[in-house]
């Protein structure tokens, strides 16, 4: 899924996230009793994913553990804790050690109960392999031994190879939940905003899984846009499920921040960068709640489920101008309108995570997202992260699916270069010159 894939290392609006963000992986991995964690040093051995080379007649690369080793942010989670950033956002809450703090370890260590660590299990290895994959004890023997991938999954290993599944786990800490996610007072402490998109994140780490003829053998084909287009939902979801809790009401002139978009206050003084919105009604000045995933969602929608779009956008609308409610309990109309919203995203989940995405809705999606911009729908800084992103998955499926040539992609990749400069920085992002990139990109696009 990842082979080929265009990175711009400039894309520092997330770029400079990922040394937090990405080492997260999922509290629900701890939460849930899924037996006990044998550590990651049960699964390094070089007969195992700890191999330089490949054994002869192997199913998979083996180079597993190096990767995530050596470069993936996961692996050094924990240790980032310990660092003068990690222990100067624990001293700002008043957190005490962060490598001894649930909340931090939660989603910066596979933070299972002490009774159910195995002898070789580690801490201080940060997110591994049992936090995606879940407690080896129960499917370990069998994974040894050259089971099926079904039979593995039977076993108790969880399925990371399905949209809907690794939507859930991932984004169980790259967003949270209800019990755990990063507030608006652990960003002021000094914790990155969590903006996240299932599939480029995942190819991000990067992978450790190698698309290769094995993989699709035990697997099937990966689709890069239904990952995208499912974990849209999931995000929006849980974004809805933040907003539902009566924890998250506001108390006097004190709403939890972190469900607003970041860049409706956090924007350059100097530069304009507002623009009017007909999917929120709402003015200049205002608070507006987080919608990025919610605007993508009603793109991919409009494709594969036009009464479903249709609804999501009505209730949408709603939600954003509940917010101005002028009556004291305003609040309860907002989560009213927001359990709207998730209904319409849990509508569209079985959809997407069953819809064989072809070159037609490739073509379509990538139009579409281009549009979205080009006609002023979301033009948001965080609606211009997500847009980036999207369109960088809708890509990788052009390519890993074979509907555009090696020429069109490189055409495409060299456009989204220009896509993902114009997001680098969100002080400096200029509206006019992402819809500028966006038409740069639409030229670039196959014709048939």
């Amino acid at each position: 899924m990842t082979t080929g894939r265009f990175f711009a290392t400039s894309f520092a609006g997330i770029a400079a996230a990922l040394a937090l963000l990405a080492a997260a992986a999922t509290a629900s991995a701890q939460s849930s009793d899924d037996g006990t964690h044998l550590g990651v040093a049960t699964c390094a051995g070089d007969n195992c994913h700890g191999a330089v080379q490949r054994s002869k007649g192997s199913s998979v690369a083996q180079d597993e553990y190096r990767i995530w080793s050596q470069k993936d942010k996961h692996a050094q989670a924990f240790k980032m804790l310990g660092g003068d950033r990690g222990r100067l956002i624990a001293a700002n809450l008043g957190l005490g050690d962060p490598q001894k703090a649930p909340i931090c370890l939660d989603c910066h260590a596979d933070n299972v109960a002490p009774t159910r660590r195995g002898p070789r299990f580690d801490i201080a290895d940060g997110v591994g392999c049992e936090t995606c994959h879940g407690g080896a004890v129960g499917w370990l023997g069998l994974h040894v031994s050259g089971a099926s991938h079904a039979a593995n999954i039977a076993a108790g290993m969880y399925p990371t190879d399905q949209p809907l599944a690794r939507a859930q786990r991932c984004q169980s800490c790259h967003i949270g939940n209800p019990d755990n996610f990063v507030t608006h007072r652990i960003m002021g402490a000094g914790h990155p905003p969590m903006p996240f998109e299932l599939d480029t994140y995942w190819a991000i780490e990067p992978a450790h899984d190698a698309i290769d003829a094995g993989y699709i053998a035990r697997k099937g084909r990966p689709n890069d846009i239904q990952f995208w287009a499912v974990g849209q939902a999931i995000d929006l979801e849980k974004r809805m499920d933040l907003i539902i809790d009566p924890k998250n009401a506001p108390h006097g002139a004190d709403p939890e921040l972190s469900l607003f978009d970041c860049q409706a206050c956090h924007h350059s003084m100097n530069d304009l960068q507002w623009r009017a919105r007909a999917s929120t009604g709402l003015g200049p000045g205002r608070l507006r709640l987080y919608d990025a995933s919610a605007v993508m969602l009603q793109v991919v929608a409009a494709r594969v489920a036009p009464d479903a779009a249709a609804a999501l956008g009505s209730h949408l609308l709603a939600l954003h101008r509940a917010t101005e409610a002028a009556v004291p309990d305003y609040w309860t109309k907002v989560q009213a309108e927001a359990q709207q919203v998730r209904k319409a995203a849990d509508a569209l989940i079985p959809i997407l995570a069953q819809h064989n995405f072809d070159k037609s809705d490739a073509m379509a999606l990538a139009k579409a997202l281009v549009a979205s911009g080009i006609d002023g729908v979301d033009l948001d800084y965080s609606g211009a992260q997500q847009q980036t992103m999207a369109l960088e998955s809708v890509i990788a499926g052009m390519k890993s699916l074979g509907f555009a040539d090696d020429a069109q992609i490189k055409g495409l990749n060299g456009a989204l270069g220009g896509l993902y400069q114009v997001v680098a920085n969100d002080q400096a992002y200029r509206p006019d010159a992402f819809a500028a990139a966006l038409r740069q990109l639409g030229t670039k696009l196959p014709q048939q």
